[in-house]
């Protein structure tokens, strides 16, 4: 069986079909109060046209939270080391809680606002709440995050494969060689593999790429925690005197390469106890990246509708346990994480291992199969994002193999852009974590549900709409203070790719 990857269930609200192999243009809206009924399930002339909720789920509860959860779980989980590192393990525990339980109570609007008009895509919600300026603001918040994704996809690629290379010809420092240039190699690999992928009107792999993916995630968090009781701390560095972890290149760990090892002299006094509480200039990325970690919101409707026997009570069911397992992964990826390399950890988890012993087998194996599952990911998130751009631009238009193409080959060229001049991938986790995930979490869910319930139900004074309206206000400081502080941050030229500070 094949498992329903997150970007389908986002292709499925912008193009307004279960499939991904459908280019049918998206049916107008013309009715002022009857838009819902123009639904995305086929009805046969002179019947009634059906609702969403009148739609035959086959999906299993359990098959539902798999798909949900695989839909949270991301490249986000990479960084979450890092947010320990400049916040602290309390501070970061209490922050994901509240992360976690805001996306939870976020859900929670959704589902109340689809009960009321029996919509199952988020961008239609925000017609019916909106008009058109509903419809374009929720499609190109989800257009932004899934750009957001597919550049923190490719930076992986530019920071590993390198690596993997380096490890494969046994090389025992890092060459000026074109072939081990990330920025070359991310070319060469948007070029050779993704694009011919994103080139097919199907995507018949998804489903496999979306198990896989999980796959990867998860023997990612299996390897952090093992690799904890593996590498020993004070790591002593007996060749290079005073040299921090953030610091050391990879010659200098070539050379002092020994006994199946690398000793790591510690530079500073207590360094191997963990801070409980922590602010400085990265604090301000640490929300962001949580919020990047979060964001499922454009799928939790599709995936209601495909549950069998559904219910609001159920899928909030399903959503709160999808939140709670990928709250466990992701904070036990942080912690094992931040307790084996500190304050030095990076913005990209993955990559501090390379300092400590660059031909590590296990290491290794978690570095090709990630970079695996995010290369066959990009032309999978891609897909919504092109469709979006096409019913934005093109919604009357025909399918055309040119402007398919067209579209591929520019935003693979931009993607390509961000990937090539950012400095690290803390950007773009800060950048889209405090712009369009606040949209897709707080802001979007909170407006929609004060629009579309009836007064008459909920008075736009009762106590719903008015946690709702604080709800938005909440999602509006935090963009806010989130993009002042990374804004700053990077005025003041005090943003780095390493946690040493």
């Amino acid at each position: 069986m094949e498992f329903p990857k997150q970007t389908e269930m986002v292709d499925m609200g912008l193009n307004g079909k279960g499939s991904l192999g459908t280019e049918t243009p998206e049916p107008s809206f013309i009715g002022n109060d009857n838009q819902e009924l123009e639904e995305f399930l086929p009805h046969a002339a002179g019947k009634e046209k059906p609702r969403f909720t009148d739609f035959e789920g086959k999906t299993s509860f359990g098959m539902s939270v798999f798909n949900l959860s695989n839909a949270i779980m991301g490249s986000g989980i990479l960084g979450l080391a890092y947010a320990m590192a400049n916040t602290g393990v309390i501070l970061f525990l209490l922050l994901l809680t509240a992360v976690a339980l805001l996306s939870s109570y976020s859900i929670h609007l959704l589902l109340k606002s689809s009960g009321i008009v029996g919509i199952r895509a988020y961008e239609q919600l925000g017609y019916k709440a909106f008009g058109t300026p509903g419809k374009m603001a929720a499609a190109i918040a989800i257009t932004l995050q899934n750009i957001g994704a597919m550049s923190s996809y490719l930076y992986i690629v530019k920071s590993e494969l390198p690596l993997v290379i380096q490890t494969f010809l046994n090389l025992p420092e890092k060459t000026s060689d074109w072939y081990m240039n990330g920025n070359y190699l991310v070319v060469m690999v948007s070029i050779a593999v993704i694009l011919p992928l994103a080139l097919m009107k199907q995507l018949g792999y998804l489903g496999y790429a979306s198990g896989f993916s999980l796959s990867c995630m998860v023997f990612f968090l299996c390897s952090v925690i093992y690799k904890k009781f593996q590498i020993p701390c004070p790591l002593d560095w007996d060749n290079v005197n005073g040299t921090v972890l953030g610091n050391l290149s990879l010659a200098a760990v070539g050379h002092a390469y020994q006994n199946g090892h690398v000793e790591i002299a510690e530079a500073e006094a207590g360094q191997c106890e963990p801070k409980m509480f922590t602010l400085n200039s990265q604090t301000a990325y640490t929300i962001p990246i949580m919020a990047f970690a979060f964001v499922c919101h454009p799928e939790v409707l599709p995936i209601y509708t495909e549950l069998k026997d559904p219910s609001k009570k159920k899928m909030q069911l399903v959503s709160n346990i999808s939140i709670a397992v990928m709250y466990c992964m992701y904070f036990l990826a942080a912690l094992f994480g931040y307790l084996t390399f500190y304050n030095h950890v990076e913005s990209e988890l993955l990559h501090t291992y390379s300092y400590v012993d660059p031909f590590d087998i296990l290491i290794l194996c978690v570095r090709v199969a990630v970079l695996t599952a995010v290369t066959l990911t990009v032309p999978i998130v891609l897909f919504p994002v092109r469709r979006a751009i096409q019913h934005m631009l093109f919604q009357d238009k025909e399918f055309s193999w040119i402007r398919h193409i067209i579209i591929a080959v520019l935003l693979l060229t931009v993607i390509n852009l961000l990937v090539i001049f950012a400095p690290t991938i803390l950007g773009i986790f800060g950048i889209i974590g405090a712009t369009s995930a606040p949209c897709l979490i707080f802001i979007f869910p909170a407006v929609f549900y004060i629009r579309i319930m009836p007064k008459d139900r909920e008075p736009t004074k009762s106590t719903p709409k008015i946690l709702a309206a604080c709800f938005a206000v909440l999602g509006i400081l935090f963009m806010i203070m989130s993009l002042s502080f990374i804004i700053t941050d990077w005025a003041t030229g005090s943003s780095k790719s390493g946690g040493s500070h």
